[in-house]
C-alpha cells in the first residue's frame, strides 16, 4: 500500500503542478557527498540542476534543486508526523551552494537560499477532529528546527499548512484541490532555485580520486 500511495501522489502532482517542477522519489545529495534519507516525493528543478548519476532503483537530486519534500503514509498520526520531520531534516541539513548568475545584461548576484518546504500526505488522519484537534496541534508543535512540517494532506480528512505563517486547517471537503492550490502558490513564491556551484561537486570527484 505504501508504494501504491506513493506512486498515486507522484502522478497526481505531476498532473496538476506546472511542468517546471520535476517530481520523483529520490535521494538528495550535496556538494560534500552527503546524502539524505530516501524521500518519498521530491519536487525539484530539472532544467538548471539535473539529477546526478542515477542508478536503476535510485535517483539522486542535488540539494540546490529541491523545492519541497513529502513523506507518504497511510494515515497521519503522532509517529508518522515525527518520522516525516526526521526525513525533512535529513534534506534540510545538507549544504546548498549558490553562485552569481550570468545573463545577457551582466551578472545577477547569488540568490539567497529559501527554506525547503516539507510535508506529509496520506489518505486518512488519526484524530477524530482532524487538524483542528488539540492533540494534533500539540503533536505538531513538538516538531522544531529542521523537522518542522509546513503542510499536510489527509485526502479523507482535510489538510493543514503554515504558508501564511500561522498553522491553519483547510476544508475537509475538496481538501485535495485546496491543498494543491495552496502548494502551487507556495512553490510559485519561492521563484527559481539557486544557481548550483558545479565546481564544488567536481572537487568531490577529484578528492575521491586522489
Amino acid at each position: 500500500m505504501g508504494d501504491v500511495n506513493e506512486e498515486h501522489f507522484i502522478d497526481l502532482l505531476r498532473q496538476y503542478l506546472p511542468q517546471r517542477y520535476a517530481i520523483d522519489s529520490a535521494i538528495v545529495i550535496d556538494s560534500n557527498g552527503a546524502l539524505s534519507d530516501q524521500i518519498d516525493i521530491v519536487i525539484y528543478d530539472n532544467q538548471y540542476t539535473p539529477t546526478l548519476l542515477d542508478q536503476k532503483s535510485h535517483k539522486y537530486v542535488p540539494a540546490e534543486a529541491v523545492y519541497a519534500v513529502f513523506e507518504v503514509k497511510p494515515t497521519i498520526n503522532k509517529g508518522y508526523l515525527e518520522y516525516a520531520g526526521e526525513k525533512a531534516e535529513s534534506v534540510r541539513i545538507l549544504e546548498r551552494t549558490s553562485v552569481p548568475i550570468v545573463h545577457a545584461g551582466g551578472i545577477f548576484p547569488a540568490r539567497p537560499l529559501f527554506n525547503i518546504v516539507a510535508g506529509i500526505v496520506a489518505t486518512d488522519v488519526e484524530w477524530v477532529e482532524g487538524f483542528t484537534s488539540s492533540a494534533f496541534i500539540a503533536n505538531y508543535a513538538s516538531l522544531t528546527g529542521n523537522q518542522v512540517l509546513n503542510c499536510g494532506l489527509a485526502v479523507s480528512g482535510g489538510c493543514f499548512d503554515t504558508f501564511d505563517s500561522d498553522l491553519q486547517a483547510g476544508p475537509i471537503n475538496n481538501s485535495l484541490a485546496y491543498f494543491i492550490f495552496r502548494l502551487s502558490q507556495k512553490l510559485q513564491s519561492l521563484g527559481t532555485v539557486p544557481a548550483i556551484d558545479w565546481n564544488k561537486y567536481a572537487e568531490v570527484m577529484h578528492d575521491n580520486d586522489a
